[in-house]
């Protein structure tokens, strides 16, 4: 492994996310996983300067960061839970949990602010 330095440069974009890739599923407080989650850091990071996004619904933030990887609902089960749970969360029937929110900042790399807001942003059942 080389060393991690901040992304200057589309290149080094790049290259952070093919890492970030490839290191896809490495647990939680392992070498490989505290590496993805610096990763995931300075790509948020890198993204932020450079690939702006509105940030005002995490929902829409959620299928942004889906496109941009090429997930799948299924890939989201992984991080949220159930299919159904998946599905509910993404018609706005389910708010997001703090555990659900630790785990996309954690696994997709979106702003812990921009998922808290569905916290704040939900409407009585």
């Amino acid at each position: 492994m080389k060393d991690l330095k901040p992304i200057r440069s589309e290149q080094d974009y790049e290259e952070a996310l093919a890492e970030a890739e490839a290191l896809w599923g490495a647990g939680t407080g392992t070498p490989k996983g505290d590496r993805l989650d610096v990763l995931a850091t300075l790509i948020e990071a890198y993204e932020a300067e450079h690939y702006p996004m509105d940030p005002r619904d995490p929902i829409e933030a959620i299928k942004f960061r889906m496109e941009q990887q090429a997930l799948t609902r299924k890939d989201l089960e992984k991080i949220l839970g159930t299919r159904t749970r998946v599905s509910e969360v993404l018609n706005r029937k389910r708010g997001l949990s703090i555990n659900m929110i630790r785990a996309l900042h954690q696994k997709l790399g979106i702003s812990a602010d921009v998922l808290i807001r569905s916290i704040r942003g939900l409407k009585a059942a």
